[in-house]
């Protein structure tokens, strides 16, 4: 593969403990591209139509896009694909962070997970070599510990990780995937799916970054776009996160309220990404080389900043939709989801 990708795929096959690696001609690149489409692609493929989500024949896919691992904003995602145990059709799940570029970084274009290991593993990726490795003492502990215990058996603090939690070791449908304790892929059920393979988490590292056509061009288009993001329609998205949208979806009548009862919240400035910022949060973060900054980091006695802070999503569910106008309140339940692994949405 000339550029972007690496052209590998990583298969593991979990009941036999055997790992995998497909090299794709282009032909399967230029039709697929990436992400969703890869995860739709390998779940048509290897999952029978009537399997239980929950099984062992049901494949799951972690799949990168094109540009993932560029040096550009917005591109590091993550798409997991397969077989959704809360709704019983193709479960396409999204998330950012630092793990999408690692994996990118790590060699391979995506992973597709086959079967249920005997006992809890995890799976360790470095610069295009994979192993996999147990995971009996990761088991029922919560995602904080699950990442400490990992970089430290590894001895690389550096290692983005993405693991199921204990929702999803117990089955919970709405368990998400979680990565730097703060970042999930929250709908579907992804969580369930791969802790019902016996497979913990997913850890990665590398230094492979992928070849760019023409890397002067596109270091040129980013710069520009950090330079004038500050005038552009997007700019608050930064400042106050997606939290932003709260006051215009509440004004146009589209904010979840008293379980959908309502489109309109009275409290909601109480709730507002402006009250957020005003208020708890202690700093921005962002995902791998983007300059938006619009992931919320909050503080207060009870919730640690640790794990993230509440976005648009989980202020209005845990929020507007349940009567709730106590910010506070609000980050400590998204800190639980967090730390059990499950969505914040669902």
């Amino acid at each position: 593969m000339s550029y972007a990708y690496h052209g590998k795929i990583l298969h593991a096959h979990l009941s036999e403990m055997r790992l995998e690696i497909e090299k794709p001609p282009e032909s399967f690149y230029r039709k697929y591209m990436g992400g969703s489409a890869f995860g739709a692609y390998y779940l048509l493929k290897h999952t029978p139509a009537e399997s239980d989500a929950l099984s062992p024949e049901n494949t799951l896919t972690l799949a990168v896009g094109v540009i993932t691992g560029a040096p550009i904003s917005g591109q590091s995602r993550l798409s997991a694909v397969a077989k959704s145990p809360l709704t019983g059709a193709i479960g396409d799940s999204q998330s950012g962070g630092f793990f999408p570029a690692e994996l990118k970084f790590a060699g391979f274009d995506a992973i597709v997970l086959h079967g249920k290991a005997e006992k809890p593993s995890y799976l360790w990726i470095k610069d295009g070599k994979a192993e996999l490795r147990s995971a009996e003492h990761l088991w029922g502990k919560k995602t904080d510990e699950v990442e400490d215990i990992i970089k430290a058996e590894l001895d690389d603090a550096k290692i983005q990780i993405l693991q199921t939690g204990i929702a999803g070791e117990n089955g919970v449908h709405f368990s998400a995937l979680i990565s730097m304790a703060n970042r999930a892929n929250g709908r579907a059920g992804m969580g369930a799916v791969m802790a019902s393979k016996n497979l913990k988490a997913v850890a990665v590292r590398g230094k492979m970054r992928p070849q760019l056509a023409d890397k002067k061009g596109l270091l040129a288009h980013a710069k520009w776009g950090a330079k004038n993001f500050p005038d552009s329609d997007i700019y608050g998205m930064g400042t106050h996160g997606t939290a932003e949208v709260l006051g215009p979806q509440n004004e146009g009548g589209g904010l979840p309220t008293y379980n959908w009862s309502s489109g309109v919240f009275e409290s909601w400035v109480a709730i507002s990404g402006e009250k957020m910022t005003e208020t708890i949060l202690k700093e921005r973060d962002t995902c791998y080389a983007c300059t938006v900054r619009c992931k919320r980091v909050v503080e207060t006695e009870k919730v640690s900043p640790r794990f993230g802070g509440p976005e648009y999503e989980t202020l209005s569910t845990f929020g507007s939709y349940c009567g709730i106008d106590d910010l506070e309140a609000i980050a400590y339940a998204n800190q639980l989801c967090n730390l059990y692994g499950m969505d914040t949405i669902s």
